[in-house]
């Protein structure tokens, strides 16, 4: 079942804190691919191995106009401390009252342990140059798939 609010071709806003306290919005970043990619906390196994893949492959993003921005609900600090501790090359950004998650429709109730509770279903969005989607990545599986987004990139600029 489709979670993610937007299809293909669809505008997206959005505008984001990030680490050094800066607002990240669409509108700035015209003229780019951008690579939205949310993911649920910093700092655990999967969340840390997929920002680690994209810093390690950043310089081919960059050689393809792609900005790289994360986007978790947690704060700015965390965000700093998760990108000191592991050298991320990647941008983070913070959306603490959840608002986009919310409004993108990847901020879900989960379970695991028999235990219900809300978090981000982790979700890779890919903008065009123009503002528009390309390409939706949902309940992304972290292994492969920074390769997956590259791959993507480079076929659609074909």
């Amino acid at each position: 079942m489709k979670y993610f609010k937007y299809n293909i071709g669809d505008p997206i806003d959005f505008e984001i804190i990030e680490t050094n306290g800066n607002i990240i919005k669409n509108e700035d970043l015209k003229g780019k691919w951008i690579v939205l990619y949310f993911y649920p906390k910093d700092n655990t196994p999967g969340c840390t191995t997929e920002a680690k893949d994209f810093s390690s492959l950043i310089d081919e993003f960059k050689k393809l106009n792609a900005e790289v921005i994360g986007i978790s609900p947690d704060d700015v600090e965390k965000h700093k401390k998760f990108i000191s501790k592991h050298d991320l090359k990647i941008k983070l950004g913070s959306d603490e009252n959840k608002e986009l998650l919310e409004r993108v429709g990847v901020w879900q109730k989960k379970k695991m342990f028999g235990k219900e509770y809300y978090g981000v279903v982790r979700t890779t969005v890919l903008i065009d140059p123009e503002g528009k989607i390309a390409y939706v990545w949902e309940k992304v599986k972290v292994k492969g798939h920074v390769e997956e987004v590259l791959n993507k990139i480079k076929e659609l600029q074909n």
